[in-house]
């Protein structure tokens, strides 16, 4: 049954890439919104994270209607980007780039691209990154990312051949050869590397405070500039209207003092600092529908997954290995 299942999910992906793409936008936009506002009324597992995540970003004054539409819009958010995923193949580039607006650093990135230094730019669940890499893809810097493995593998499959078709280089976030090798290879040519890192997937990820409580994040992206000296830039994307807003923020250095694990996590809290100022100014775009705060973590798989990188770091001392980060 779990077989027919896969198949069957992997078949409606597939179906959503070759009908949507084929329907009016208007009509597409209607249905994403329709089952977005259903399963946000069924209030299920998902629903009830993604209110949890959001109860810490507006605060212990925020009510519960206030948190209620908040949750709402960011179904609608969410429904929207999987509406513009399954579009994308059919928008032409020069509406993701007229309808995107981009704010703060992205010149320094260009300028640090052009000049042969590697660029990370560390993101969060929000907006939609998809239609961020055709933009950045479009300024002529390809990028490689990596991408977390998803059920079953068809579906995978799948989203690989989607984002490699965009222009990005698509590692696995789990099995086969290093990405932390790969991406430092990258970096240190002088190319781009986007990961998305507001989210611990690998049981690898450190604990950051975040609006007021720890949050487990993956280290990656500092790990990476810390061992190549490419310049990290943490990123947050939003919807403005119909069209797409992002904010490069000022390059996070590398401290000056301490070890490498210090360098590491004093880095990735300043991601976690950028990813904040981000989500609360738009909080209706975080798609966080996964358990990021720690005290909402499950006890015995935390734990596991502390052994776990206790153990991957005694065995990987000196080699600058490190949990990556990825995309949905």
């Amino acid at each position: 049954m779990t077989g027919v299942k896969d198949r069957l999910v992997a078949a409606g992906y597939g179906l959503g890439w070759s009908v949507v793409c084929r329907v009016p936008e208007s009509w597409g936009r209607w249905a994403f919104e329709f089952v977005a506002d259903i399963a946000w009324r069924r209030q299920g597992p998902h629903i009830q994270v993604l209110e949890g995540n959001l109860r810490r970003v507006l605060g212990p004054d925020a009510t519960g209607a206030e948190l209620r539409e908040v949750s709402r819009q960011s179904m609608r958010s969410y429904a929207r980007y999987w509406l513009e995923v399954f579009r994308l193949p059919v928008t032409p580039t020069s509406r993701v780039v007229g309808n995107s607006v981009v704010s703060g650093h992205l010149q320094d990135a260009l300028d640090n691209l052009t000049r042969g230094r590697g660029v990370i730019f560390a993101l969060a669940h929000m907006g939609n990154w998809d239609h961020a890499a055709a933009f950045i893809i479009a300024q002529g810097a390809p990028f490689t990312t990596v991408m977390e493995r998803l059920k079953p593998e068809a579906l995978y499959d799948k989203f690989v051949a989607f984002r490699e078709g965009l222009g990005m280089e698509v590692l696995p976030a789990s099995g086969g050869d290093s990405r932390f090798g790969v991406l430092a290879q990258r970096l240190r040519a002088g190319g781009l590397v986007c990961l998305v890192s507001d989210r611990d997937v690998t049981g690898r990820g450190i604990d950051v405070e975040f609006f007021g409580e720890k949050a487990r994040m993956m280290a990656g992206p500092a790990a990476l500039a810390v061992q190549t000296g490419a310049a990290l830039l943490p990123t947050t994307l939003w919807f403005e209207g119909a069209g797409w807003r992002a904010h490069i923020y000022h390059e996070v250095p590398v401290p000056e003092t301490g070890t490498r694990k210090e360098k590491v996590a004093v880095m990735t809290q300043a991601v976690a600092r950028d990813y904040e100022d981000g989500i609360r100014a738009h909080p209706q775009d975080w798609h966080m529908l996964q358990k990021v705060f720690v005290a909402d973590l499950d006890p015995e798989r935390l734990a596991a997954a502390d052994r776990a990188a206790r153990n991957d770091e005694s065995a990987t001392a000196g080699t600058g290995g490190a949990g990556t980060g990825g995309g949905p």
